[in-house]
């Protein structure tokens, strides 16, 4: 078993929360339980989280796009439980970023051995990291984008403001560099700080950022459109 491991399970059964939280418990992990993707998000914010055991039946956000949300946000792995039988919900959750999935009814044992063993593969490796601290700093064109202070540096050290929004999109732009993110993708990013609406708030986020980091914000030489595709940072 790794060190300090910390598991969040977000399960809104009480009844299934309690049960795995216990033996987890049990097995000697550190165990936060959320009933919901909300209260998930604020024990994200707030814990150190070394793996996520996510439910796909939530009552406020579908599991499969949640994954997707969570997968642009941070690489703590995810193990995904469901009572769901269809193999496409499996496939599914695996190609937006699920690590491991199990069928409910959950054997608490297997759970708790496959918990250790991806967090001994992840130990091993240099791999654990700190949700809400990721001790990150992204350098691109001569920015510098600090993930654990929430700061964006000018190539000159000075500190340029933005808001959540705009950071957080960002730092999904700047860890994919040189690659086209598609809108869909990047709005997964916001989707939870952004009080915009409607299918063309990444762009006016672009605009904004652009306006903070371009040398001529008509002329972008850091995001690139994409027609057609999305958009791309440059390194």
């Amino acid at each position: 078993m790794a060190d300090n491991a910390h598991l969040l399970i977000v399960e809104d059964d009480e009844f299934v929360q309690s049960l795995l939280a216990a033996y987890l418990k049990k097995s000697g992990h550190r165990v936060t339980t959320a009933g919901s993707a909300a209260e998930m998000f604020v024990a994200l914010d707030h814990e150190n989280i070394s793996l996520i055991l996510l439910d796909l039946g939530l009552p406020d956000e579908d599991g499969i796009a949640l994954v997707r949300q969570l997968r642009t946000r941070l690489q703590t792995p995810i193990i995904v439980l469901t009572a769901r039988q269809g193999r496409d919900d499996k496939i599914s959750a695996l190609e937006v970023g699920a690590d491991d999935f199990l069928t409910k009814p959950v054997d608490p044992e297997e759970l708790s051995l496959r918990d250790d063993n991806m967090l001994r593969r992840l130990s091993n490796s240099g791999g654990m990291q700190r949700v809400s601290d990721d001790l990150e700093k992204l350098l691109f064109a001569g920015w510098s984008l600090d993930i654990a202070a929430d700061i964006l540096r000018s190539p000159d050290g000075e500190e340029v403001k933005l808001t959540r929004a705009e950071f957080d999109l960002l730092t999904v732009l700047a860890r994919a560099q040189n690659r086209v993110l598609s809108r869909a993708y990047l709005l997964d990013a916001v989707s939870r700080d952004s009080n915009e609406a409607g299918d063309r708030v990444i762009d006016v986020l672009i605009s904004r950022i652009r306006k903070k980091i371009e040398t001529n914000s008509r002329k972008p030489q850091i995001i690139h459109t994409v027609a057609g595709r999305g958009y791309r940072l440059t390194s």
